[in-house]
C-alpha cells in the first residue's frame, strides 16, 4: 500500500502506565531512540500536547501530565530549551492547565507553558493557499508532537496528524471548519498541510487512558489500552493505530489525504507487540461544523471572511468559475454567484481574476467577534 510516509518509517509499541518509575524510563527510551541528536544544548524544543478543555486526566481528554513532564525532563537533560503549548478548543489555557494537572506536573522545571498566541502567514500550497499559523510552533527547532488516542464524531480519530491543528490559533480553528464545510476530505487536506508545515521531529501517542465513543471531549468513554507509540513520522504513527483498531487505513482520512499528496510506496515497520482490538468503539459521525444545523448556512456568510465580486469590474470571462476548485461560483446574468457553502476561502478566484473584480470580504459581525476575542 503506498502512504506518503518516509522509507523507513518505524513505529514503536510499549505497553505502559502512568506510574512514573516505569513511565519515565520508557519515554527517556523512546526519545533517545528517535532523537537523533536533535535535541540539543541551547536548542528549542515545542512539545504539543492535545489541551482540548479544561478536564482531570481521568476524563482521557488531554495528553496525561506526566508524559509531558517526562518529555520535558528529557529535553532540559539535553540542555535545550523547553516550551509547553497548545491553543484550546474551549476554556482558557490557565483553567486547562490547572485543572488537567499540567502546571502541577511540571512544576520544579525550567519550562515555558504558554498559550500560542502570535500568529505567521504560511503558504501551504493549493487549494488553501495562505493560512496562520502559530509562531512559536513554526520557529522552534524540534517539535515534539503528543497526540491523545481518542475517538473524534468530526474526523473518527484524533492522532498524530490531527493534533497539530492545535498550532492554529484561537477562532482561526472554527473559521477553517466552517471554511471547508461539510466536506471531510477537503477538512482532512487541510490537517495534512498543516501537519507537514509543522513537520514534527518525533511523535509520542498517548494511548495508555484512550477515548472511544463519541470523543474527543466530555461525551467521549475513557478506555484502558495500555499503549504507547512514537516514531519520527506521525503518519506512521495513525496508519499503525488503525491497523491496531481493525480499520482500513484509509478510513482515516488524514492518511488517505497524504497518500494522495505525495505518495511513496513504502510499509511501516512495527516494533514491538501490537495489540488488534475487534471491540472499539467507534462515534457517530456528525457534521464539521458547529452549534445548530439551522445556523451553518448563517455563520458561513456572516461570520467568516468570502470572496466578492465587483460588477464594475468584473467581464464574466470565466476564469474565477473555470478554476475554483470548491466549484462555488457561477455566472448569473450580469454577476457572479458564489455558494458560501461550498467555499473554501482559498482565494485563488481573486488570484487568476484578470480584471481585479475579486476581493476578499470580512463580514461586520465577523469583525465585531474577532474584535471582542482580541480583547
Amino acid at each position: 500500500m503506498i502512504y506518503n510516509i518516509n522509507a523507513m518509517s518505524r513505529v514503536i509499541v510499549r505497553c505502559s502506565s502512568y506510574d512514573y518509575e516505569e513511565l519515565r524510563p520508557l519515554v527517556f527510551e523512546l526519545l533517545g531512540l528517535l532523537d537523533g541528536q536533535r535535541i540539543n544544548k541551547n536548542s528549542r524544543v515545542l512539545i504539543k500536547p492535545n489541551f482540548l478543555a479544561p478536564a482531570p486526566p481521568e476524563k482521557a481528554m488531554l495528553t496525561h501530565p506526566l508524559i509531558i513532564r517526562a518529555v520535558a525532563e528529557y529535553a532540559l537533560e539535553k540542555g535545550a530549551r523547553v516550551q509547553v503549548s497548545d491553543s484550546p478548543a474551549m476554556g482558557t489555557f490557565d483553567r486547562i492547565i490547572k485543572e488537567s494537572g499540567i502546571q502541577q506536573a511540571l512544576n520544579g522545571l525550567e519550562v515555558e507553558l504558554k498559550e500560542f498566541q502570535d500568529s505567521v502567514r504560511v503558504d501551504i500550497g493549493p487549494p488553501f493557499h495562505t493560512i496562520e499559523m502559530a509562531r512559536d510552533a513554526l520557529n522552534a527547532d524540534v517539535v515534539i508532537n503528543l497526540p491523545k488516542l481518542k475517538t473524534h464524531t468530526q474526523m473518527l480519530l484524533t492522532l498524530g496528524v490531527k493534533n497539530l491543528f492545535g498550532c492554529i490559533v484561537g477562532l482561526r480553528k472554527p473559521e477553517w471548519h466552517f471554511r471547508t464545510g461539510i466536506d471531510r476530505d477537503m477538512f482532512a487536506r487541510l490537517l495534512v498541510k498543516v501537519f507537514q508545515s509543522v513537520n514534527p521531529s518525533i511523535t509520542i501517542l498517548d494511548g495508555i487512558l484512550a477515548m472511544e465513543g463519541d470523543g474527543p471531549g466530555k461525551s467521549g468513554t475513557p478506555r484502558h489500552l495500555g499503549i504507547i507509540m512514537a516514531s519520527s513520522d506521525a503518519i506512521a504513527i495513525d496508519i499503525t493505530v488503525c491497523k491496531m483498531l481493525g480499520i482500513h487505513p484509509d478510513v482515516l482520512l488524514t492518511n488517505k489525504a497524504s497518500r494522495e499528496s505525495n505518495p511513496v510506496e513504502t510499509s511501516v515497520e512495527i516494533e514491538g507487540a501490537l495489540p488488534v482490538l475487534h471491540d472499539f468503539i467507534f462515534p457517530e459521525m456528525i457534521p464539521l461544523v458547529f452549534g445548530p444545523e439551522r445556523l451553518h448556512g448563517y455563520m458561513r456568510r456572516h461570520l467568516v471572511q468570502k470572496p466578492v465580486s465587483d460588477g464594475n469590474l468584473c467581464r464574466m470571462c470565466g476564469e474565477c468559475w473555470s478554476y475554483c476548485p470548491a466549484n462555488a461560483i457561477r455566472p448569473e446574468k450580469k454577476n457572479l454567484r458564489f455558494d458560501y457553502d461550498k467555499c473554501i476561502r482559498c482565494y485563488c478566484c481573486i488570484e487568476v481574476c484578470p480584471h481585479g473584480a475579486l476581493r476578499a470580504k470580512e463580514p461586520l459581525i465577523g469583525r465585531l467577534v474577532r474584535r471582542i476575542y482580541r480583547k
